[in-house]
């Protein structure tokens, strides 16, 4: 039993020492793409484009709930004075255009959905031939956009948010 012991302790030394000569030949790196996404200046172009694009209609969005609001509190403090018909109707105006500003609301989010997802696919693309091109031009063996963590040693996302600066917000 002791000698079996023995040899799978040296095997395991043996499979150790051969995987830490192979790891110091390995140039590995890590990007941060959520930093990439935050920082770069084509990803703040993008945002920018996104909130002009959008803010008229959220501000509309922001104005039709402010209305609701303000109609619902008022028949909240009138429908003690008011008949039961037109207590009815009025409630049941209120829910029509809630019903509304939900649909509106849905549809909103949608289209910022769509164009976030395209604005940043663009992004996404530039910063992926820009880590590209530091894998080919570095040398790298591998180069990883998710870990769970990762050491300041081999994280090179300030290289490629530099890269797309330099590039500009084209």
């Amino acid at each position: 039993m002791n000698r079996h012991f023995v040899k799978a302790l040296a095997a395991s030394v043996l499979v150790g020492a051969a995987f830490g000569v192979q790891a110091d030949e390995l140039k590995i790196g890590y990007v941060n793409s959520d930093r990439v996404l935050r920082d770069a200046t084509p990803a703040k172009a993008a945002q920018a484009k996104l909130e002009a694009e959008f803010s008229k209609r959220d501000k509309e969005m922001s104005e039709i709930a402010g209305k609701i609001k303000a109609a619902s509190e008022k028949l909240e403090k009138e429908a003690p004075t008011l008949s039961e018909s037109e207590r009815t109707r009025r409630q049941r105006e209120l829910v029509d255009q809630d019903r509304e500003f939900q649909r509106k609301r849905r549809e909103f989010q949608e289209d910022l959905t769509q164009r976030k997802n395209e604005e940043l696919s663009v992004v996404v693309e530039r910063a992926n031939k820009v880590i590209k091109q530091i894998f080919e031009s570095e040398k790298y063996d591998l180069i990883i956009q998710e870990a769970v963590f990762a050491g300041p040693r081999v994280d090179i996302t300030d290289k490629v948010v530099k890269a797309l600066n330099a590039q500009g917000a084209k």
